[in-house]
């Protein structure tokens, strides 16, 4: 009789997690940078199930923040930032990077990658990070909270009231402007005072196409 081999079970928290690299920084000066790119590893022979977390989710953008990886595989998790400002160089924010298997909601293992915003690559020479450094950073998220990361967050606007009154407005006029009769026409009611010559016309059914423009986007 054949034997079959059973998977040991695996301790929450404990599977090492494969994510290269392990430290996005951003240039404010460069706008390729970004646009960073993390890469998830599974070596394992099982299919496994991700989740990105960050600390400040509003900051940036993850492209499929939840998905899987088949045995043996990797996938490109794309993050980028999305309020370059210069309040914001040199803060650390951290992701974390929640695997585990497709069958089951406990998290297996978990990789967290630091993630900073610089104002220049030209004027930080690449040297090894000072202790100081490390020890500020493992300071300051020592009781920092995760949040989920949508896919694709949109920036939230106002609520557009619709066109203002001055709009509506000047589109009639240029309405009624295009309805009055041409400067020559003869069979007309219309005081000749009131006939408008064709450049006047074309004046006025280009700023209506404005006007249509601008309320449609409101």
């Amino acid at each position: 009789m054949q034997q079959q081999h059973r998977q040991p079970e695996l301790v929450e928290g404990s599977l090492p997690v494969f994510v290269f690299p392990t430290e996005l920084i951003f240039y404010a000066d460069e706008q390729t940078s970004h646009k960073q790119v993390l890469t998830l590893y599974n070596p394992y022979e099982f299919a496994l199930k991700f989740k990105v977390l960050c600390t400040a989710p509003n900051k940036y953008t993850v492209v499929d923040a939840t998905g899987a990886v088949k045995p043996q595989c990797c996938v490109d998790i794309v993050i980028r930032h999305r309020d370059v400002r210069a309040c914001h160089y040199g803060v650390y924010d951290k992701f974390r990077l929640q695997v585990s298997e497709q069958s089951q909601r406990k998290a297996l293992g978990r990789k967290e990658v630091t993630a900073t915003l610089r104002p220049s690559a030209s004027q930080e020479p690449p040297s090894p990070r000072p202790q100081d450094e490390e020890r500020k950073i493992k300071e300051q998220f020592a009781e920092s909270e995760f949040f989920e990361q949508t896919a694709f967050q949109t920036v939230s606007r106002p609520v557009a009231g619709g066109p203002s009154l001055l709009t509506v407005l000047l589109g009639l006029v240029c309405m009624a402007a295009l309805m009055l009769p041409t400067l020559g026409e003869q069979e007309s009611t219309v005081p000749v005072y009131l006939h408008l010559s064709v450049n006047k016309k074309l004046v006025a059914a280009y700023v209506l196409g404005l006007l249509t423009m601008v309320i449609l986007r409101t």
